[in-house]
């Protein structure tokens, strides 16, 4: 699972409009909200900075759940830009989630405990965890 990294406006019109996954690097504005989302229809995920998530509008937030885009706070640890546009959410921790879920644990424990140990926030482990292994 890839993660597209977005370091600037300027880069939001030239995106691939089959991301499903963006992380934004930069306080965005509700222009470049809007932007993204037309830039790419599938978009399933935007993911922010904890420091640029408390910027975000009240009317953002609610345009993105009628889209059925989830806002995620978290960051790309030690992601890049300049080696790679992706960030990549290592298999081994997919495989990690499958198996918890499969062991019949719940939810918030797996996304605590795959969240402390590979350094992705709870919310973007929630995401894998309904988008790779349906319940």
């Amino acid at each position: 699972m890839k993660i597209r990294v977005v370091s600037s406006r300027e880069e939001i019109f030239t995106l691939n409009p089959n991301e499903r996954i963006v992380h934004l690097a930069f306080r965005p504005s509700n222009k470049d909200i809007f932007g993204l989302v037309e830039t790419c229809p599938k978009v399933e995920v935007i993911q922010l900075p904890k420091s640029y998530m408390r910027t975000v509008s009240k009317s953002i937030e609610m345009f993105l759940e009628m889209q059925r885009i989830q806002l995620i706070e978290g960051d790309v640890w030690g992601h890049r830009k300049d080696i790679n546009e992706y960030y990549s959410i290592p298999s081994s921790v997919i495989e990690k989630i499958k198996e918890m879920k499969i062991e019949g644990k719940a939810a918030e424990e797996i996304e605590a405990k795959v969240s402390r140990e590979s350094k992705l926030n709870p919310g973007m482990v929630a995401y894998i965890l309904n988008k790779e292994t349906p319940a």
